[in-house]
């Protein structure tokens, strides 16, 4: 028996399913050994200077590692088979001393497509591990280790308790806020244009005055502009000039990972994310004609190869079904010109070209078709003739007024026959040189500039790329780990920066210079790669950067102002009796502690000036089963409840046993009437039409509706984080109470 290891068990299945008796195909689920979660895990040897890391199973992947060993026991050939970039060597590399094997024993196997010849094709070329992208791979995550540990707490000490740094995305971070600065300090210019209309509906652009050339902003004010719309209105015209020009509309270049995202973005409205998670479906296996594949080649890569085989095909399709003239003579072939691109690896292509989209429509998922339609669309694009466009060009000349009108015709749609032409033809009227032309209308407008506009996922993205930041396999981390780090929020496509990131990114610029600098991180992309390549020993490169950055941590804790609030109020905590309370900040805002913390916990409410928010406790009839004082009633985030009016002392709690009462306001569900119902976890509104209807909500609906895309459920009005606000019954979303009164 064979024993082949991949990372992914859809991957494993699906190669299973061509291999059959003789093989046995299991994963790993990623990586089965790492630094541990932890600790730091790294140590510094005094003698030789090298980062020495200590890695571990953690637990969660014991019993996968307990199979591989035993089904690595009875296996002739161990194959690791792991994904062919730096991250899939280590962990091929990880698995092997997992098992406790020698890692340059074991015949390592790659493929970009998994498909029955990919796959035997591999097993009759295998390999030995590449030790070089092993080491890259382990410099990388020891780089982000040592930033992420050190930098983190750091930042956490002296701003605020959940903040976190890291190698990129520190710097992804810089160019977000960056360019919310230029945004700030953005100052609109006035221009004016004078939007002119000849005969017969013909938009045409001034382009000289009196001799003198008209840019976009050379009328600086309103008096330029009449003087102009005088002069023109004054002026008689002629067609002094008839353009006509082929142009052409190049092919696209086959999918990367980032074009694809970008693509994906813009067009499907899907976030990086999503795009990388639908894409590793396709990859490792769906549904086909033929039973289980997989139906795209590996999505994370940076390189525009394409295999001659699959060229070949599709040249073969795209002759059979548009024609000859739809063919260029010779194959397109299309390079990477950016340093670091993995020329090994091939583009984002189909691997069963007759697995067209629309086959793939019984097969896949909504999202799934989706982006297989734009990957199988885009190969047979970047094979097959430019689009061919008629370029119109009429100059109308007057006494001291020039105007150009411009126009084009689809004359040849080219690889438009496959993806459509996003641009309508703009027709210019048949005229003649020498004639006269009429005016229809003249009309001066003003404008301002405008900011630069802020990043949408894929402009950041196509800009990592652009400056040599992080790879194909880290742009989609980096930005969603903004978002989840409460540095950015995205609205309409947009990211934008909090107050939180503008705070950060100050202090790091001050402090850490080279840890946000776009160039030192690109500069330390590839340097990465030189050690993939065997260029640069990996110990050295760390040792370069852990040295001066651990002095820069050590010159931080002593330099960088807390701005921690931290101020004392001259009041002594009434639980201890012995440290002054102070006014902090925290995650959500102000709050006052005991300066004996840890050892002293105690905590009070207060608004933002820092007074104390003095509780109303409405008293109950009941009496504490523990200690015999007044329960009060309390509110928290699934309702009312009973608590000790001892507390801290006591923290006995109690549920409120509801009577049920109904809602004048209708089921939203099915128009019955809800009531107010009491269970074991709490309080709840309920339809009565259950189990007909099965509508619940922790709190009583109104009848506003959503106003998020898609739901379609009401607003029930609650506290949050002491806040009054609307939530959704559905969806969840929350709307500050006061701002949905108005709304309304």
């Amino acid at each position: 028996m064979n024993l082949i290891i991949v990372e992914s068990p859809a991957k494993a299945k699906t190669i299973k399913n061509f291999l059959g008796k003789g093989y046995e195909v299991i994963a790993s689920k990623g990586h089965i050994r790492d630094l541990p979660k932890s600790r730091f895990g790294i140590k510094l040897d005094e003698e030789t200077h090298h980062l020495i890391p200590t890695y571990s199973v953690a637990k969660e992947n014991a019993p996968t590692v307990k199979e591989i060993k035993a089904l690595a026991k009875k296996a002739d050939t161990i194959y690791i088979a792991t994904d062919e970039d730096r991250e899939g060597e280590a962990i091929g590399w990880h698995i092997a001393h997992a098992m406790k094997k020698d890692p340059l024993e074991l015949p390592r196997i790659v493929f970009h497509e998994i498909t029955k010849t990919a796959i035997k094709h591999a097993l009759e070329s295998a390999r030995k591990l590449d030790m070089n992208m092993v080491n890259a791979q382990q410099a990388r995550r020891i780089l982000d280790r040592v930033v992420g540990y050190k930098l983190s707490p750091l930042l956490a000490s002296k701003i605020q308790k959940g903040l976190s740094g890291g190698r990129v995305q520190s710097s992804t971070l810089k160019l977000v806020v960056d360019r919310e600065r230029e945004i700030q300090a953005f100052v609109p210019v006035e221009y004016w244009s004078i939007d002119t209309v000849f005969q017969t509906n013909i938009d045409a652009n001034l382009i000289a005055h009196k001799g003198q050339k008209i840019e976009k902003m050379s009328i600086a004010n309103e008096t330029q502009a009449k003087d102009i719309t005088a002069s023109v209105k004054a002026d008689s015209f002629t067609i002094t000039k008839i353009e006509t020009k082929e142009r052409r509309s190049k092919t696209p270049p086959p999918f990367m990972t980032s074009t694809l995202q970008q693509t994906a973005s813009s067009k499907l409205g899907f976030t990086p994310k999503k795009t990388m998670m639908v894409a590793q479906a396709l990859y490792e296996g769906v549904k086909t004609p033929d039973g289980t594949s997989g139906v795209i080649t590996y999505m994370r890569t940076d390189s525009l190869n394409l295999a001659q085989e699959a060229v070949g095909a599709v040249r073969g399709i795209i002759e059979s079904r548009f024609g000859a003239k739809y063919l260029p003579k010779e194959a397109k072939v299309y390079t990477k010109k950016s340093k670091g691109a993995q020329e090994a690896h091939e583009a984002i292509r189909p691997t069963m070209l007759q697995f067209t989209p629309e086959v793939a429509q019984s097969f896949l998922k909504a999202d799934e078709i989706k982006l297989y339609r734009l990957i199988y669309e885009r190969f047979m694009a970047c094979q097959m003739e430019d689009a061919k466009f008629e370029q119109q060009s009429i100059i109308f000349s007057g006494n001291e007024n020039e105007y150009r009108a411009s126009g084009r015709k689809l004359i040849f749609d080219g690889f438009y026959a496959v993806t459509g032409a996003e641009d309508k033809d703009k027709l210019l009227p048949t005229l003649k040189k020498g004639d006269k032309a009429e005016l229809q209308s003249v009309k001066p407008e003003q404008h301002f500039t405008e900011p630069p506009a802020r990043y949408s996922e894929a402009s950041l993205i196509k800009k990592l790329e652009a400056e040599g930041v992080g790879r194909p396999s880290t742009y989609a981390p980096t930005v969603a780990t903004l978002s989840q780090r409460t540095y950015v929020t995205i609205e309409k496509k947009q990211i934008i920066p909090t107050e939180m990131a503008f705070t950060v990114t100050k202090i790091l610029e001050e402090h850490f210079a080279n840890i946000v600098d776009i160039s030192f991180t690109a500069n330390m992309e590839e340097k990465l790669d030189e050690v993939s390549e065997g260029k640069v020993d990996w110990q050295k490169l760390l040792a370069d950067f852990y040295t001066p950055f651990m002095q820069q941590i050590e010159a931080g804790k002593e330099k960088i102002v807390s701005l921690k609030l931290a101020k004392p109020l001259g009041r002594t905590c009434p639980k201890c009796g012995e440290h002054e309370l102070l006014l902090r900040s925290g995650r959500f805002g102000n709050f006052i502690a005991c300066s004996g913390f840890p050892k002293c916990k105690y905590t009070e409410q207060c608004d933002a000036e820092g007074n104390k928010i003095e509780e109303k406790k409405e008293l109950s009839e009941e009496k504490c089963d523990k200690c015999g004082s007044d329960m009060v009633v309390k509110n928290g985030r699934n309702g009312q409840f009973l608590a000790c009016s001892n507390y801290p002392d006591c923290k006995n709690t109690k549920s409120i046993n509801v009577q049920e009462k109904t809602s004048q306001t209708p089921c939203p569900d099915c128009g019955g009437t809800i009531s107010l119902k009491n269970s074991r976890r709490g309080p709840f509104w309920g339809c009565n039409n259950y189990p007909d209807c099965k509508f619940i909500s922790k709190f009583e609906p109104t009848t506003i509706k959503c106003k998020e895309k898609g739901c379609k459920g009401v607003l029930a009005p609650r506290t949050y984080r002491n806040k009054e606000v609307y939530e959704c019954v559905k969806c969840k979303a929350r709307t500050p109470r006061e701002e949905e009164k108005e709304n309304k």
